[in-house]
């Protein structure tokens, strides 16, 4: 290093190279200027123009070479997020054909005659006779449109049973079970003054048998016995994240499951909450708040329970569940380290089903192909990210080399600038 009173013209400089996504490098070159003209005398002149001549020339090198391993760097994170984007829509894909799947599952008849419809839902409801759902599906068979408009039933949106499909017979025989016949057969008000009109007290702090649904009951020579469950939809938590894009369902975008490796677990065929179709008359409802009913309802009834194809792909993906799994043979998980052992229970009451196996077919047949093509795509991408990595390893390879060369260079030149100073003192 030259003494104090001796400065070089030339400002230190320090050569900053992009930063790697595992290591940041960086060379000092405080020392990189070893000569200054105004220094050097004589025959001096010629051997100082030459060292900072390669010294700029190595520093130049090694720019070149850092901007190389951040253009990499950034093309690897683009191809890396076309890859997870193809790997979400394939996801989709396959949760779909997983639909088409499950009615194919041991134990599920295909025969259209044999499946949920609406009314058999609404028969299922009614042999509850002396249940608050069988009572309001009685009144609504005997009364028609006008009982949505008595004081009593103005609030109450439906049954649970009712308010949602799915699109196969396992579906719904699945979600029945998870969610018990007492949740099936839960009356569904918007408002908590709905909730309150539905059953009244006297001064002693008893039920009023007159009013309400018992008094409704009595009307029609029933009687409401037990407890049953009312769901207040302006007093549940909904969901508040986004929703899938342009999707007329509002399906909720809701973060899948990842493996360490981050690929998505084998047999994950998607979201409860986002197999229930909600019906058509039921979609533009929503609260005073702004919220539907996939976002208030079925998200507090499903939450994020995940779906898959078997019992062993599900156990197998344990790490990734956090609230519930169920699977199409008949697998369940109630919430972590909650498991439903034994044989299946045939819940009285389901959920309709939507489709027809003619629809499905057609939609099965056209996502297929289209999975197919996003198969193709992602291969492609897989290959160009290696291709992409191994540019940015030899990249990384050469900054490091060239790095030793200008420390190598530095210290060579280090004595010469030494003598020089010395030679002048």
């Amino acid at each position: 290093m030259f003494p104090s009173n001796h400065q070089f013209s030339g400002q230190p400089r320090a050569l900053a190279v992009v930063e790697t996504t595992t290591t940041s490098i960086q060379v000092d070159l405080n020392e990189a200027s070893l000569v200054s003209r105004d220094e050097v005398q004589n025959g001096g002149y010629s051997e100082a123009k030459s060292i900072m001549e390669s010294s700029e020339k190595l520093q130049d090198d090694l720019r070149m070479l850092g901007m190389k391993i951040k253009q990499h760097e950034d093309s690897l994170k683009l191809l890396r997020n076309q890859k997870n984007k193809l790997d979400d829509t394939i996801l989709d894909m396959q949760v779909t054909l997983g639909k088409y799947h499950s009615s194919s599952s041991p134990g599920v008849n295909k025969d259209e005659s044999h499946l949920q419809s609406e009314h058999e839902t609404t028969e299922q409801i009614l042999r509850h006779e002396k249940s608050a759902a069988g009572i309001l599906c009685q009144l609504k068979a005997h009364h028609g449109s006008q009982a949505s408009h008595l004081s009593l039933t103005k609030d109450v949106l439906g049954v649970v049973a009712t308010l949602g499909k799915v699109d196969d017979e396992n579906l719904s025989r699945i979600f029945s079970e998870y969610l018990g016949v007492q949740t099936m057969l839960a009356v569904v008000c918007n408002t908590f003054e709905g909730v309150k009109a539905l059953e009244t007290f006297n001064q002693d702090g008893c039920i009023d048998k007159t009013s309400g649904l018992h008094g409704l009951a009595a009307s029609i020579g029933r009687s409401l016995d037990g407890r049953f469950l009312v769901i207040c939809l302006e007093n549940l938590r909904p969901y508040a994240g986004d929703f899938v894009a342009e999707d007329r369902q509002r399906r909720l975008d809701l973060l899948k499951p990842r493996l360490p490796n981050g690929e998505c677990p084998p047999g994950f065929l998607g979201f409860a909450v986002n197999m229930i179709n909600v019906d058509s008359s039921n979609l533009s409802f929503v609260t005073a708040s702004g919220e539907g009913l996939r976002e208030t309802l079925f998200y507090n009834l499903f939450s994020h329970l995940q779906v898959y194809q078997t019992r062993a792909e599900m156990v197998r993906a344990l790490p990734c569940i956090s609230e519930g799994a169920v699977s199409l043979d008949g697998g369940m998980i109630r919430s972590n380290g909650v498991f439903s052992l034994g044989s299946r229970e045939e819940v009285d009451v389901r959920f309709p089903k939507t489709s027809t196996m003619l629809e499905e077919l057609e939609s099965y047949s056209e996502t297929e192909k289209q999975m197919i093509e996003m198969r193709w795509q992602k291969e492609k991408l897989e290959e160009d990210i290696k291709r992409e990595l191994a540019l940015l390893n030899t990249a990384k390879f050469n900054f490091e080399r060239k790095k030793q060369d200008f420390v190598k260079f530095l210290a060579q030149n280090s004595t010469y600038a030494t003598q020089f100073q010395a030679g002048r003192r």
